[in-house]
């Protein structure tokens, strides 16, 4: 039994969770916020991955997992919703306690938005169709959305920390569609994606991984905010 699924979300998580001890970013101490919000969406994202799993939208190829599963879904899945999110946020705010400089300034940012809102709702029409293409540009209009409403103060930044995030993605995200094995570890359904890849990475996955950390990161900057208001 091969568990190549385990092995890339333990990698995933060891450094991020080591250096949350660093002396100078002390991220540790957001976890009482972090952890409660990583599970809030976690939960959310899984509802539809079990169902997205039951009707054949994607699956698992059971030679690399551990072959326990949780409501149809393989436990490193599971992993995965909390593991991801950790080690994005990690960077996220890793990269602007260092490089705070790094983030967009709002005019860029508000013509990025609206062209990816244009992008995504002409998306959306043309591959209505297809389950998982309509579902994450469902969630990147709603994203953008309370993104620009928040005043673009947390797309600003993310639009740049995405670029860093995106390395690692690379190498997960890569493994886990079939980029060093026979089989994927995670396949789809062509029907219901545009069949768009970079490398063996559906398109799809790009602007699902988006959503997840972002929404992440927008409610954890809201809550936050609020309790920074109470205090004061």
């Amino acid at each position: 039994m091969n568990y190549l699924y385990l092995l890339l979300m333990v990698g995933s998580f060891v450094i991020p969770i080591i250096l949350s001890f660093d002396k100078k970013l002390h991220f540790y101490t957001r976890w009482k916020v972090v952890w409660p919000v990583i599970m809030l969406v976690a939960i959310t994202y899984l509802l539809v991955d079990v169902i997205f799993t039951d009707w054949g939208v994607w699956g698992f190829n059971d030679q690399y997992y551990s072959g326990f599963t949780i409501l149809g879904l393989p436990f490193e899945e599971w992993l995965f919703f909390l593991v991801i999110p950790y080690a994005s946020l990690f960077i996220h705010y890793s990269l602007f306690l260092y490089y705070p400089q790094w983030k967009l300034d709002v005019k860029t940012s508000r013509r990025i938005t609206f062209t990816l809102l244009l992008a995504a709702a002409v998306s959306l029409i043309v591959f209505h169709k297809n389950a998982y293409t309509s579902y994450v540009l469902i969630l990147l209009l709603v994203a953008l959305a309370m993104g620009y409403f928040d005043k673009l103060q947390n797309l600003s930044e993310f639009y740049s920390s995405f670029l860093i995030i995106l390395l690692p993605f690379f190498v997960v995200n890569g493994i886990l569609t079939g980029t060093i094995t026979e089989n994927p570890v995670v396949w789809y359904n062509e029907k219901e994606i545009t069949g768009l890849r970079i490398a063996t990475i559906p398109i799809e996955d790009f602007i699902y991984a988006f959503t997840l950390v972002f929404f992440n990161l927008l409610i954890i900057e809201r809550f936050s905010k609020y309790n920074r208001v109470k205090k004061s």
